[in-house]
């Protein structure tokens, strides 16, 4: 049973995603990216409270502006996904997780040593330039099944 519902679709749209956000990383890194997208769909606490979809994860609005960098600038749309990312997108959503994304809902290059804390967040880890973070203990018990 994958981790969340999903259609051909979604996987396109979350390989375009991880592509975009990671392709700097390799594959690994754009795991974790694809990692963090599926956290949020499959979270029901904090700022991803209902957010069940693929794209209402991806085109999810914060204070104004969209959650990830890449739907921001519109590099999300820049390149169409290639198999080698339609295999990593099915991967996660399937079952892939692992550390420093395993249990992460936020990342973000910092271009500088990753904080401590992010908006409040514990540091999980980091690959390469993006530190990942995830819920402060007992604040998202869905993150964690």
């Amino acid at each position: 049973m994958p981790r969340v519902k999903y259609t051909s679709s979604d996987v396109d749209l979350m390989a375009r995603m991880m592509r975009a956000e990671a392709e700097g990383e390799g594959q690994q890194g754009m795991l974790y990216v694809g990692n963090v997208i599926v956290n949020r769909a499959s979270a029901e606490c904090l700022d991803f409270v209902g957010l069940r979809t693929i794209p209402q994860v991806i085109y999810q609005v914060q204070g104004g502006n969209y959650s990830f960098e890449a739907v921001q600038k519109g590099n999300v749309f820049y390149n169409r996904a290639r198999s080698v990312e339609k295999r990593l997108a099915k991967k996660n959503l399937e079952y892939w997780r692992e550390h420093p994304g395993k249990y992460a809902l936020w990342y973000f290059n910092p271009y500088a040593p990753c904080p401590p804390t992010w908006y409040g967040q514990p540091f999980a880890g980091q690959f390469k330039n993006h530190c990942y973070y995830e819920p402060e203990a007992g604040t998202c018990a869905s993150v964690y099944t």
